[in-house]
This record gives C-alpha cells, sequence and structure tokens, in this order.
C-alpha cells in the first residue's frame, strides 16, 4: 500500500474581501514547500479576483508579482501538476476528498490532540490528510477550528509560531519520517 496524500490546507482569518501583501507572500511560499515535498495546496477563504477562474490562472496571477520560489514558478508548476485548488469557508466540514482535517496550533484541545509520529503512522498507512494552518494575527476562527478531530502542535510544548514557519516545520518533519 502506497502512502496517503498530504494536503496543506491555508485558512485566510486576514481579509476575506481583499486580497493583501500578506496573502501572496504566504501562498508563494507555501506553493514552494508543497512542491518540495510532494504535497498538494488549498485555500480556503481567499478574495481571489473572479478573472482567475482556474488553478493556473490564480496560479500565474500571484507568480506574477513575487520573486519567491524562481518568481512563483514553482507555484505555478503545482497548479499546472492538479495540485492547487481552492474553496469557501467550511461551513460544515472540510472537503472529505482532502483527507483527514488535522488542525495545526499551539493551542491543541486535550480530547483532539494527536503527535506527529501518530499523523505519519496514518500517512503511512495510505490514509491522506489535510493540515489546517491559520493565515493570520489570530489563526482558525473557533468555528472552523471546532471542525477537525484532530489537533496537532508541532513544539510539543504550546509555542506559538509565525503561519510559513509553522508550515516548513510540520511539512518538513512529515517529510523526513515518511522517508523512513
Amino acid at each position: 500500500m502506497g502512502n496517503g496524500r498530504v494536503t496543506i490546507g491555508l485558512y485566510n482569518s486576514y481579509d476575506a474581501n481583499k486580497f493583501r501583501e500578506p496573502h501572496r507572500r504566504a501562498i508563494a511560499r507555501t506553493g514552494d514547500i508543497a512542491m518540495a515535498y510532494g504535497m498538494n495546496l488549498v485555500l480556503f477563504g481567499f478574495p481571489i479576483p473572479e478573472d482567475c477562474r482556474t488553478p493556473r490562472q490564480i496560479a500565474d496571477w500571484v507568480a506574477g508579482t513575487t520573486s519567491i520560489g524562481r518568481h512563483g514558478d514553482y507555484f505555478v508548476e503545482l497548479a499546472s501538476e492538479g495540485r492547487f485548488s481552492t474553496f469557501p469557508y467550511p461551513s460544515k466540514g472540510f472537503p472529505p476528498q482532502l483527507g483527514e482535517p488535522i488542525l495545526t496550533t499551539s493551542r491543541p484541545e486535550k480530547n483532539k490532540e494527536t503527535d506527529l509520529g501518530e499523523v505519519v503512522r496514518q500517512i503511512k498507512e495510505g490514509r491522506s490528510v489535510l493540515l489546517i494552518f491559520g493565515l493570520g494575527p489570530h489563526g482558525v476562527p473557533k468555528s472552523a477550528a471546532s471542525i477537525p478531530k484532530y489537533n496537532m502542535d508541532i513544539t510539543g510544548g504550546g509555542y506559538s509560531l509565525e503561519t510559513c514557519t509553522a508550515i516548513g516545520a510540520v511539512c518538513g518533519a512529515i517529510h523526513a519520517l515518511i522517508g523512513q
């Protein structure tokens, strides 16, 4: 049996109405991580312009104004391979085709807490996972944070990390352990 799929989910909690520079930087950086580690990328609740209708058009638009990842080439490649998608904010649940949702947080709920080893075990057993990262000063709002049945603190000590730092730590650790 092969490994399950890993999808990085960015949940927009900055501005739901206007696309801002922090959106652009985080998407470009996360696209690089996804390409480097063979993962997928999905956005939740991002204010994408209406004239960008396909994942490739969105990637071209974001890449056109960044120097990150060979000027966005990695992100465009990710979209071209069908490994990038967008969704509205979830109301009752995250799309099941993306895998088991796991909220990455420095404050996991005790009854939902899981660890890196368990997540990697699930992936190695062929189950797909959706790693949810909040993009914004307050992370994922409580309404959406309550949806996943698993929460994971990558530091194991409740340390709050900046979003892109957390993405690199979680995805790098998973990639390294899957290879063992």
